[in-house]
């Protein structure tokens, strides 16, 4: 995949090629980006379901010209019996990954898709119906969709650790066996919940007869969620972070997400005179790679976490005279000890821009692949993981509490290029997610590579991401020998991964320019397309 796609009425991108179709089929019947975000959403998490699902997180960014971007926090928080106790009672030093335990913070997706539609009938006049949003997802539900090489390979890889959770099984293994490359997959129970939520209204997934056969399910398999924990949470519209830089300005996630760390990386490599030195190089990578290490020992490990917890302002951390010192800090010529430590996951990244030129950059997940495995009897309902990153430690800034939002890899980007033009780019991929961002818009909206080469071009990972527990910096088959022997030279633990190697991420980016063309680019790592008209 070496052309760019064109567009000019309406374009999105996905990790699966059937919610992008989603997307594009809303627009084409007079919907807007948020509710072609819904329509794709809905899509992916029944498509690509050991990535992503409605017993997940997601987060949104959104921006409108003439209007302040602006940000949807749909994350879940613990359980109000989730305490460091009740697991030590258990004799555990950490929280299990998988089964009941893990399934301990309230899956905040669907409520972010309300929150999100509730925002596109008061501010942009959509009258999209939810039935029809949902119309794609429940027919491949039901119906089936050929199962993916993603799906069959993760699948196979999990099954040890997995198939012996409650419900993993009997869902995501029909016959007792990984569904095969292209057979069709079906989920008749999602299709049953989905539809239940288009008659009932999204608010049914926390305050109806859907919560009540959740939380009876979440009880009885021995999770600490309970009807009160659904009953409580409502997603949140708030400020996106933001950055100041040559190419315009750039916009991101607040915590609990690590969006300050994608924009700190792109600020200190800024300052470090990342538009003079040669694209794809040594000193590319290598300055990426090091802001990478600042940003995460610096920011991220030290102060990112939820914002009650915080004791500095989150925009703060991007003040100019931190990200100079950072800056001042890096060796261009050695690399930095890399103690390790990075956060692994999994996740599915979405982008839409309507004809209007309102954009969208959204991110969905359960965390690990297939999150914590556990699916509910009654709803089928596949429950995310992420309360597994809490320590029990009470000196650790992510220590569990009652009520406390985890810390999350998650986090949409969104750029106004000093040009006129807007930009949306993402991935998934754990720690990966900051730096394949970085790759992505510099090598776009600094070194002026057409979008999809953006994407398409050989990338590098440092430390863990989903699919590989290594900590070394990968380097895709594709760079050049002489760059990886530079790297090697600098200091660098090197690992040469394949071509085009699927831990690196599914990556998308679309831009929408000041005369109003559009253009897209989707990964050729993962399964996703560009669909626009």
């Amino acid at each position: 995949m070496i052309n760019t796609s064109y567009a000019r009425r309406g374009i999105a991108v996905a990790s699966h090629s059937l919610a992008s179709q989603s997307a594009l089929a809303v627009l084409r019947e007079g919907g807007n980006a948020i509710e072609a975000m819904v329509a794709a959403a809905s899509t992916i998490a029944v498509v690509y379901p050991h990535m992503n699902g409605i017993g997940g997180d997601a987060f949104w960014l959104i921006s409108a010209p003439g209007e302040s971007p602006t940000a949807i926090d749909a994350c879940g928080s613990a359980a109000r019996a989730a305490t460091v106790e009740s697991y030590r009672e258990r004799r555990l030093d950490g929280i299990p990954a998988r089964g009941a335990l893990a399934a301990n913070t309230v899956a905040g997706t669907v409520g972010g898709w309300a929150l999100a539609l509730e925002l596109s009938r008061a501010r942009w006049g959509g009258s999209v119906p939810l039935a029809r949003l949902l119309e794609d997802s429940i027919h491949y539900a039901e119906a089936g969709v050929p199962a993916t090489a993603s799906q069959e390979v993760n699948t196979r890889a999990k099954r040890a650790e997995l198939e012996s959770v409650p419900g993993f099984a009997a869902r995501f293994m029909p016959g007792g066996e990984s569904p095969r490359r292209g057979t069709m997959f079906r989920q008749a129970g999602m299709a049953a919940t989905l539809r239940r939520l288009a008659r009932a209204g999204l608010d049914d997934f926390y305050r109806g007869e859907l919560a009540r056969a959740m939380a009876k399910d979440l009880a009885e398999l021995g999770s600490p969620l309970a009807l009160a924990d659904l009953e409580g949470y409502a997603a949140r519209e708030v400020q996106p972070l933001e950055l100041a830089h040559a190419a315009g300005m750039l916009y991101n996630m607040t915590p609990p997400t690590q969006g300050a760390v994608s924009l700190a990386i792109l600020g200190i490599v800024e300052r470090l005179g990342l538009a003079r030195l040669e694209p794809d190089s040594a000193d590319h990578v290598h300055a990426i790679v090091e802001a990478t290490k600042a940003a995460f020992l610096d920011i991220r490990d030290p102060h990112l976490t939820d914002p009650a917890d915080m004791t500095v302002r989150p925009q703060a951390l991007l003040d100019d005279k931190r990200l100079d010192a950072l800056a001042a800090r890096i060796d261009m010529k050695r690399a930095r000890p890399w103690p390790g430590g990075s956060k692994p996951g999994g996740t599915i990244w979405i982008g839409v821009i309507d004809g209007a030129g309102r954009a969208v950059s959204f991110i969905q997940s359960i965390y690990h692949e297939f999150g914590s495995g556990l699916v509910l009897p009654a709803t089928q309902v596949n429950w995310q993981n992420r309360g597994c990153s809490f320590s029990l430690d009470a000196s650790r800034i992510n220590c569990l509490r009652p009520g406390k939002k985890p810390f999350h890899t998650l986090n949409p980007a969104l750029a106004r290029l000093a040009d006129g033009g807007v930009m949306v780019y993402g991935t998934m991929g754990g720690d990966g997610q900051p730096q394949t961002q970085a790759a992505v818009f510099t090598r776009h909206a600094v070194f002026g590579q057409p979008l999809q080469q953006a994407v398409s071009a050989p990338r590098w990972l440092l430390g863990r991401t989903w699919g590989s527990a290594s900590e070394t910096l990968k380097l895709e088959s594709r760079f050049a020998p002489a760059v990886a022997e530079e790297l090697r030279r600098r200091g660098h633990d090197l690992e040469t991964v394949g071509a085009y190697d699927e831990v690196m991420g599914h990556a998308g980016a679309l831009v929408r320019h000041a005369d109003g063309a559009l253009e897209g680019a989707a990964d050729p790592r993962g399964d996703g397309c560009v669909a626009g008209y």
